[in-house]
Order: C-alpha cells, then structure tokens, then sequence
C-alpha cells in the first residue's frame, strides 16, 4: 500500500515537470518561429494547437487527488487523449494538402479518423478549461451542420455528413485552423508572453505603484489608482479575469481598508479590468483580430481606439469618485513619494515605449512582441534588483504559455462556430434577419446585437465572442451605413459586456471571491461602473466618435463632449448625487436630458445638450 502511493506521488511529480517543460519549450518555440517564420499557417497551427491541447490535460487533468484509488486509471486515459492528439496532428501535418484526390473521393479513413479525433480532443480540452457551455454551443453547432435539413425553413440548409465537416473543420484553414487560432497562436501569445514577463520582472508591480503614486492623494485614491493601474496592465493582459485576479489582490483589499465595501471594491476591480481590454495599444487581442478581420492597418485602429477608451475610464472614474463623496471618504493618508517609485522602475516604460512605436511603424506585430520580451528582460538586467534569475525567465516562459492556452483554445473552439457559419450560410441568413427586424431602425439592430454578444458571453470567452457575433452581425451594420470598422468596434465592445453583466459576471466574481463579497451584488455594481459598455458604442454609431476621413475635427470633438455630458445625467440619475444629493426633480430632468442627448445627431441639439447638462450641473453644485 505504501509502495503504491509512492508511485502515485512519484507519477504527480513527474507530470508537473512534465507541464512545466511544456509550458517552457510552447514559448521558446514561438520566439523562435517568430523570427524564422519558416512554417506556414498550415503546419503551424497545429502544431501550436495540439502542444495547447496536451498541456491543458496535464493542467486540467480528469482526477487531481493522486491518493485516489482509480488515479492510475484516471490517468492512463489522460495519457491516451494525449497519444491521440499527437497521432491526430501527425496525421494532419503529413496531410497532402496540394492534391485533389480529397475533393474528389473525399478524405481516407485515417485521414477522417484523425480529423475527428481532433475534434473531439479539442471539445474535451474546451470542457476541462471552460465548462460545459461553450462545449454545448459548439456542439450544438456541430449538430445544426449535420441535421440542418430537418428544420424550419428559415434556418434550414442541405445538412453535411461528417466526412465533409471533418474536411471543412480539419483540412481548410476556415474551421479549427482558420484565422482565429491563427491570431491567438501568433500575436496574441506573444503579447501575453511579453505581459507575463512584465509580471515576473516586476514591472507590473511598477506601474501599480505609479497609478497610486499620482491618484493615491485623492478622495477615494485607491479606487482611482486601481482603474489607472487596471487600464495599462489590462491593455497588454489577454482576459479581464485574469486581470482582476492578479491586480485584484493588491488593490481590492486597500480600497475596502479605504471605506468601500466589498462589492464596491470588487465592482470596481472588475469594471476597470474589463475596460483594460478596450485600452491600446494591444487591447488585449482585439487589436490585431480587428485589423485582421477589416484589413485596416493596426496603427489605425489604435488611434481610433484612444478616444472610446479613455471615455470609458472617464465614466468608470466618474462614479467612483461619486461613492468615494457619498461615503466621505478622504485621500490615503499613505503617501507615496512619485519621484522614488520612478526611480525604481524607470528602465521599465522604455521597453513599453519601444513596442507601442515599433506598433505604430506598422512593424510585424509578432516580431515587436518578440522583441518588447527581449527588452523587458534586458530593462530588468540593468538594475540589480529587478536583475532576472535563469529561473526567473523559466517562470516567464511557462506562465505565458500556461496564460496564453486557453486564449487559443477558445480560438479554436471559436472557429468550429464560425466554420459551421460558413459552410452552411447561417451568418448571411442571420445578418438578413437583423437588417429586416430592424426595419431600419439602427437602435434596435444594435439592441439585437448586444443581446446576442450577452447571451454568446455567457458561454464563450470575450475573444471568441466577438469573432462569432463579427462574422455574423458586422455585415447587417454595414448594410444599415454604419462603416466596416464601425460596426466591428460596437460588436467588440457590447462582447466585453458579459464580463460584468448578471447573472454570469465572472471578472465580478473573480473579484467578488478576492473580496469576499456577494456575488450577485458585485455583479450588479460592476454593472453599474461599466455603463461605458453601452453608452459608448451607441455614440459610436450615431455620432461621429469614431475618427474616420468622413468626420471633421468639430464633429469629433462635440462626439466626445455630448458623450461625457450623457454620461453625466446618467450617473447624476442612478446615483442621485454629483457635486452635492440630487434631487427627484433634478434626477428626472437629468434622465429627460440623457434622452435628448441620444434622440438625434446633429450639431445644433449636441450644444443644446451640452448647455443643458451645465445647466444641471450648475444647479446641483449650488
């Protein structure tokens, strides 16, 4: 008996280092394919795909208890879906790609049995990570593909057996291997390699330390400094939740020690990790899927992103500022000298410098993030006591590849979705739909959209979120007038929303179990903080705040004025209070006011508004 559980414990400790070695050799072979470029979209992505696979069933193993009786057994079936996934992408690799044999008699057995089993490989590895929920809607996906022909007319389609799938899905770059996965196994783990190494150096550490330093002397410092701190380390993080985890355990406890509760705390945590994704130059992955999906070049993007991103944390500041006066809360009385936590991490903004200007130059995106992971690790080599160890960088690699796999498995999933869009013409039907409910009403085509990123958000991560609902809904936008990049910028924002919208909130539960709070409650004032999510993308498409050749530099400028004015009626409305308690009759004005201000766009009513809301303003601070 006791010899057993030696073996089961000498059996955990080698699948640690297992996964550990894994984690490592993933990331130094997407350094090293970032400067070779020597292997195709067609070899590369599943080899990334299937490295994320096995790693995740080694992370995520079907039993984690090794003094479990049926550990060894639990395992030995771990072992074999890894075996599987390796045969599989051999198969996939030494596919003959450039014959037509395949088009014409359709895939060998092997070949069909090792695209199948990838498949369900990649649906078990997407169960373990993601619950079952997202393994529901892919494979109910599947299912519409397959039994199609038995439904309604209006969703109907000829069906697909599951040799044609398997061919769509495995062997063209539109399914599984299609554009999303090759985003996320390129850029995105990149940048989140380059984020990890931000973390391990201490550099994050930096700029929390920052944002407190400049918003710490002010009522509610904390909760300030947390959305500052939020908005640059969110940027490069490639998940809210994972931002609010990790930032969260620093700034949620200081701000309950403040005076916010612990909902308030979480709320916030939350919502600014969530904006952190809409904040350039990197926005979390969006950036570059964006650029891909428009073909519009990232440095545009990037400029156009500024202005609704500092919006939003100009919304998010705005009513943490109102709880921190409701709440008479004072500045910290703990003084953080700036010109000292300057001194100490200043070698680290050059290297962050150096990325967002090589971005900008429209330099490889996959070679600046290279490169911004060279100059992090040599910024922290220049002062001893950011100095990095070899197992410092060891741990750099392997949490960027731990923190980067499920980004490219929801990718993946995502493109079993998307693939099933395109192979049976639902995304065209779909966007048909939109475009005749709507009637032309653009308002309601949007309410249509934001209730399906919602509904799709509560099982898909925001990534894959946005690629299913733009493949699906950006067309009816543009066929209503709303421009190509327009409307993939309202749809990546309403993707964001499950974040923070009940009853499924997960980076408000993420910070909810940080601060021990409710996790409904939390949910519901991360709601609250986060209305940028809704306001913003509205204003998108009915005023000129996305900066494009049509929109004049006045035209821009009031976008931004009547957006922080409908802002502010909003918050004066919800939380009765702004320089001083509002009243009921000054509530419903305000409320009355925030309708005007989105009834109609044109440049007389937009000064109307404006001179409105100072009006109100004005009365309440009297």
């Amino acid at each position: 008996m006791v010899q057993n559980m030696e073996n089961q414990n000498f059996n955990f400790q080698f699948f640690l280092k297992l996964t550990f070695l894994l984690g490592v050799g993933l990331s130094v072979f997407q350094i090293v394919q970032s400067f070779y470029s020597g292997l195709s979209g067609i070899y590369l992505r599943p080899i990334h795909l299937s490295w994320v696979i096995i790693i995740m069933f080694l992370i995520k193993p079907l039993c984690t208890d090794n003094m479990n009786p049926r550990y060894a057994l639990y395992k030995a079936i771990d072992v074999l879906f890894m075996f599987i996934t390796l045969w599989s992408s051999y198969r996939i690799l030494t596919f003959d790609y450039h014959g037509i044999d395949h088009l014409l008699n359709g895939l060998s057995f092997w070949d069909l049995f090792a695209g199948g089993a990838m498949i369900i490989m990649l649906i078990e590895a997407t169960r373990r990570v993601m619950g079952m929920v997202m393994v529901i809607i892919a494979v109910s996906f599947l299912a519409y593909a397959i039994f199609g022909y038995l439904l309604p007319d209006a969703i109907a389609h000829r069906g697909y057996d599951w040799e044609r799938i398997v061919r769509f899905q495995i062997y063209t770059q539109s399914g599984i291997f299609g554009s999303a996965l090759g985003i996320a196994a390129g850029t995105v783990f990149i940048f989140v390699l380059f984020g990890a190494f931000l973390e391990v150096t201490g550099a994050g550490k930096f700029f929390i330390d920052m944002a407190y330093a400049v918003a710490g002397r002010f009522r509610g410092g904390p909760a300030k400094a947390s959305v500052l701190a939020s908005a640059a380390l969110g940027s490069i993080s490639g998940s809210a939740i994972a931002n609010t985890a990790t930032s969260g355990v620093l700034t949620i406890p200081m701000m309950k020690k403040l005076g916010y509760s612990g909902k308030q705390s979480a709320g916030i945590e939350a919502a600014a990790s969530t904006g952190g994704q809409l904040m350039p130059p990197i926005m979390g992955a969006g950036a570059f899927i964006m650029a891909e999906f428009t073909n519009t070049p990232y440095n545009q993007i990037v400029l156009i992103a500024i202005a609704p991103a500092a919006l939003y944390f100009i919304c998010t500041l705005l009513y943490v500022h109102i709880m921190a006066c409701k709440l008479d809360l004072k500045s910290n009385d703990e003084k953080i000298n700036v010109l000292q936590v300057i001194k100490a991490g200043i070698h680290f903004i050059f290297p962050l410098i150096l990325v967002v200007a090589l971005l900008l130059m429209n330099y490889s995106p996959v070679m600046v993030g290279t490169i911004g992971c060279l100059a992090i690790a040599l910024s922290a080599y220049l002062r001893k006591h950011t100095r990095m160890s070899i197992n410092k960088v060891l741990e750099g690699l392997y949490k960027g590849a731990i923190t980067a796999a499920p980004i490219s498995l929801a990718c993946a999933t995502a493109g079993i979705i998307v693939g099933v869009i395109g192979q049976t013409g639902i995304g065209l039907q779909f966007a048909d739909y939109i475009v005749e409910i709507a009637n032309g009403r653009l308002w309601l085509a949007l309410m249509l959209i934001a209730g399906s990123a919602l509904i799709l958000g509560l099982g898909l991560p925001v990534t894959a979120a946005y690629i299913v609902i733009a493949v699906i809904a950006a067309p009816a936008l543009n066929t209503m007038g709303v421009a190509l990049i327009t409307a993939h910028m309202i749809i990546f924002w309403l993707s964001q929303t499950s974040n923070v919208t009940p009853p499924v909130a997960l980076a408000a539960f993420t910070g909810a179990g940080i601060a021990k709070s409710q996790p409904i409650p939390t949910a519901f004032e991360a709601f609250k903080l986060s209305q940028g999510l809704f306001i913003i993308p509205l204003m998108m498409a009915y005023s000129g705040l996305i900066f494009l050749h049509d929109v004049n530099i006045i035209m821009f400028a009031l976008s931004i004025i009547t957006t922080i004015c409908l802002m502010i009626n909003i918050a004066m409305c919800i939380e009765g209070y702004l320089f001083n308690h509002a009243s009921s009759w000054l509530r419903v004005l305000a409320v009355a006011n925030a309708g005007f201000i989105v009834w109609e766009n044109s440049v007389i009513l937009s000064i109307v508004a404006i001179l409105t809301t100072s009006v109100l303003m004005i009365i309440n601070y009297v």
